[in-house]
């Protein structure tokens, strides 16, 4: 069976490095871009299972990194998922699922947990085909 890749777009390399690891390390295989137009870009060229986006980034934020990837045919169809630092000023979540994300996680988050919500989401859209509900992690 071929591994998964999973795409993370983050602009802290502390997130990137530990989460990469954690990924490798329970088989599957890690692409990743500190900032949203090289994650944009990974996206179209890598076309991964799963995308893990931050929301504050230099370039494009989250929302406009999901906005494009969203109205491309190409990477329409590619979960993403959310994970950023919660100020509680603003309620991200709601956006996020405006523009069709399949969940988030809070920063600083638990490796189960990051574990838990890709593989619910790649189980869900292997068994199902595209993604079309609005579960959330």
């Amino acid at each position: 069976m071929d591994k998964k890749k999973i795409l993370i777009i983050d602009d802290e390399p502390t997130i990137l490095l530990v989460s990469r690891r954690r990924l490798e390390a329970n088989n599957y295989e890690v692409i990743t871009a500190s900032s949203g137009k090289e994650g944009i870009e990974k996206a179209f060229t890598f076309k991964p299972d799963l995308i893990l986006l931050d929301l504050v980034m230099p370039e494009f934020d989250g929302f406009e990194v999901c906005r494009r990837l969203k109205a491309s045919k190409e990477t329409k169809e590619i979960p993403i998922i959310i994970f950023t630092a919660s100020s509680g000023e603003e309620d991200f979540s709601q956006k996020a699922a405006e523009l069709g994300t399949v969940g988030y996680l809070e920063k600083p988050f638990e490796s189960d947990d990051l574990l838990s919500i890709i593989e619910k989401n790649i189980f869900w859209r292997e068994k199902n085909g595209k993604r079309t509900d609005s579960h959330r992690g």
